[in-house]
């Protein structure tokens, strides 16, 4: 087996085990098959089939502004990055399958739009790398819209970003705001709007003369989990959806919630592109289509994602102020 299955499997295993060990913590589910989990009502598909997953009808008038080439292709060619925790992205269990809520937003999108999807996995940098160099067409997953990022991409807006710092589940500290981060040791991804905010709190701190915060980064969900399990961080700051998901597993904590902009703003999730290539209209078309008949919603309540949701469909809206200096 090659590195790469070896780790796809590993990721597999750790979505079915964190599922399965939900079902267990929260007491009101059957535990499925070894493809499913029911929680509290609602029952996850992990199978690489994902009959469940909701389509849309082609919209002629929608379809007909995406760009001729892609048209032509008649594929959407998507990247994304791969977790190991549910709802955002994940492996089924064939480990080798793509499977979450944001594969489902990429589909419905090009479902409207007359296409197929063909996905491309990368880690986080390399999503913007294959986004610059045409590779792509589309980045789906999770991406937060920023001013920085808005002068080189163009975003339809679809989710709500929220936010959240996950403590270990012995941890004694309790967070008030961001002064409560002064001192402490703090996983991340790095180039994330997330990493963005806490050096920017940091900055804050150490200019009221506060201890500096220390900023541990991690490209692979399985090693902040580790960490964050042997105490070498304090707490690691990611998507929400997600670190509900982990604690609810394993029993850690999750200390706060904020928008991915901090007080700034209510910061936004968005599907990606070049600039200026001409298929955000139609993209952003699509998502609203999807609003307003419906399978918008279906698709995140599949996932439990509800709250997140919103109501419209924005092309490039204030995203997260630029980094200072």
């Amino acid at each position: 087996m090659s590195l790469a299955s070896r780790r796809r499997r590993t990721r597999t295993l750790i979505a079915v085990t964190l599922l399965s060990l939900l079902v267990g913590g929260c007491g009101k589910g059957d535990g499925g098959t070894s493809d499913t989990r029911s929680v509290n009502g609602l029952t996850y598909d992990l199978s690489p089939e994902q009959k469940g997953r909701i389509h849309a009808d082609k919209v002629d008038s929608i379809a007909a502004q995406v760009p001729q080439t892609i048209r032509d292709r008649g594929t959407l060619v998507v990247t994304g990055t791969v977790g190991a925790t549910p709802p955002l992205g994940f492996y089924a269990t064939d480990d080798r399958t793509v499977i979450g809520s944001e594969v489902d937003v990429a589909t419905l999108i090009a479902d409207i739009l007359g296409l197929k999807v063909e996905r491309r996995n990368a880690d986080w940098a390399q999503n913007f790398v294959k986004i610059d160099s045409g590779e792509v067409d589309l980045f789906v997953s999770n991406v937060t819209v920023t001013e920085e990022r808005k002068e080189k991409y163009d975003f339809a807006t679809y989710r709500k970003d929220d936010i959240a710092l996950e403590v270990p589940k012995d941890s004694t500290w309790t967070y008030q705001d961001p002064k409560s981060l002064a001192g402490k040791k703090i996983g991340v991804t790095s180039g994330t709007n997330q990493e963005q905010l806490l050096v920017a709190w940091n900055d804050q701190n150490v200019a009221e003369g506060l201890p500096r915060l220390e900023l541990a980064y991690y490209q692979q969900p399985s090693d902040y989990y580790l960490a964050l399990s042997s105490g070498r961080i304090d707490g690691y700051v990611g998507p929400n959806p997600a670190a509900q998901y982990h604690s609810a597993t394993t029993g850690n904590k999750v200390l706060t919630t904020w928008s991915g902009a901090g007080d700034a703003l209510q910061a936004e999730i968005a599907a990606l592109t070049r600039k200026d290539n001409g298929l955000i209209g139609p993209v952003r078309q699509a998502i609203q289509y999807a609003i307003d008949h419906g399978t918008y919603k279906q698709v995140l309540d599949r996932w439990g994602l509800g709250n997140e949701a919103v109501q419209q469909s924005r092309i490039n809206p204030p995203g997260l102020p630029k980094k200072k200096g």
